[in-house]
């Protein structure tokens, strides 16, 4: 008799065997917070979750998966908000992926305090990272609201940005050494973190905003700093976002050093407050707030000219957190009233005002917007723009807010990665040429397409 089985029913129990019965999860229930993204606008179907605890089980994994022609997405902190770490809504026929869950990859390495470097598991989150530079003198240079559930894996797929971009760089400029496993199994390792090291081409850098769409990530060598003096903060009531962008540049004094600048407006506020439980921090209103933090010795002389300024400062640790408080809860705050679009953009400094104020009107004019807010960093010209109103599918507002910020030459992702929820839109900000050779460098390593389709890329 001709065995007519497929052979892709060996595809969770040949996974139990390399991972253990326990790390495999194929429960619909137990996998529902697998295949939703934080925001809940995306979600698809998956074969199962599975949970490697080492590289070794990676490779297996990864080799089994390319043999049965099984899709993958990897999986870190699942904190992204563009549907990159979740299963498109429809799989075509047989391309129901795995989720491969980094997340039990979580070892963080002894700091080497002679190059100032440590090595973390992919599945490390990035408050631990921070937690660990910190508790051995140094500082890791990234730092984003999501700290304790992001990954590092995750931020490094994406390129992370976050608060202190200013200070020291995305995320690519923090690794220095990358290890992960190829679409066959195939484990590719450079973790010496050598700063001079011409051979050839970076793989990390490459890896680093790849967004799973090449390989696994499972280990990074990381760059540290030395901790900075003391800082001060101050939240600054502004009219115009013109007027914040020149605080930037003239509330601090010549001997300072920024380390943040970021921006909130008043609808922002308002929600942050609500879920905050707190006032409103300053003695009047405003339209936009501009929050700054300086490197000064704590003592507020590094914020300068702000004598009829209607202002805050924060010195001590308990003051600055309460001020950051109303910045990093702002995707929460908007997340309490419901699904959300979440936008994340950026555009040239020198038109970020023009840019902010045009996104404002075209936002508005659209019948299904009911509530809408534009708060994002703004020493780095990222804007991040929440929506709600509009269903989940609805995406004619996302579209308009991309097609301006294209306009005003700026990019359509500039922390979040490009995902599913943009890949559409990829041509806004990428030319012809520069998406053709993305896409032969996506066609060398994944021949087959199992890693990650969908994501960066339309489907053609």
């Amino acid at each position: 008799m001709t065995d007519i089985r497929n052979p892709r029913d060996d595809l969770v129990p040949a996974m139990r065997d390399i991972v253990g019965p326990g790390h495999v999860i194929d429960d619909p229930a137990l996998m529902e917070q697998y295949v939703v993204d934080w925001a809940r606008r995306f979600r698809g179907p998956a074969r199962a979750v599975v949970r490697p605890g080492s590289t070794a089980e990676v490779s297996a994994i990864m080799r089994l998966c390319a043999r049965l022609g099984v899709p993958v997405i990897p999986q870190g902190g699942n904190t992204g908000l563009v549907g990159g770490s979740v299963p498109a809504e429809k799989a075509p026929e047989g391309r129901v992926p795995v989720i491969i869950s980094l997340r039990r990859l979580d070892h963080i390495g002894a700091v080497d305090h002679l190059s100032g470097q440590f090595t973390a598991g992919a599945g490390a989150t990035l408050g631990g990272v921070r937690r660990a530079a910190a508790s051995a003198g140094w500082v890791y240079g990234v730092d984003l609201a999501a700290r304790d559930s992001a990954t590092i894996g995750g931020t490094v797929a994406t390129n992370a940005g976050g608060i202190h971009v200013i200070a020291y760089g995305m995320t690519r400029a923090q690794v220095v050494g990358i290890e992960a496993v190829l679409p066959d199994g195939t484990v590719v390792s450079h973790l010496s973190g050598l700063l001079k090291d011409n051979t050839g081409y970076d793989l990390g850098a490459l890896l680093c905003g790849s967004e799973g769409t090449l390989a696994v990530i499972t280990a990074v060598r990381l760059r540290l700093h030395r901790p900075v003096a003391r800082t001060s903060v101050a939240l600054i009531g502004c009219d115009t976002y013109d007027e914040a962008l020149s605080l930037m540049v003239s509330a601090v004094a010549p001997e300072a050093r920024l380390l943040a600048a970021e921006v909130i407006d008043e609808a922002g506020m308002d929600l942050a407050c609500a879920v905050l439980g707190a006032a409103w921090p300053l003695e009047q209103r405003h339209r936009v707030l501009t929050l700054l933090e300086v490197v000064d010795g704590g003592d507020a002389s590094g914020l300068v000219g702000l004598d009829d300024a209607d202002v805050v400062v924060g010195l001590d640790a308990s003051e600055k957190a309460r001020l950051w408080a109303y910045r990093e809860s702002q995707g929460e705050a908007f997340s309490s009233l419901g699904v959300t679009h979440k936008l994340d953009v950026s555009v040239p400094l020198p038109v970020l005002a023009a840019c902010a104020d045009e996104l404002r009107d075209i936002v508005g004019a659209f019948p299904a917007v009911e509530v809408f807010g534009v708060f994002g960093h703004l020493a780095d010209g990222n804007i991040h723009v929440e929506i709600y109103g509009p269903t989940a599918e609805d995406d004619a507002a996302d579209l308009a807010i991309l097609e301006c910020v294209a306009r005003y030459g700026g990019s359509i992702s500039a922390e979040h990665g490009v995902g599913r929820a943009k890949a559409a839109e990829l041509h806004l900000t990428r030319s012809p040429a520069e998406i053709s050779a993305m896409r032969a460098i996506k066609a060398a390593w994944d021949p087959d397409g199992l890693m990650n389709p969908g994501v960066i890329f339309a489907a053609e």
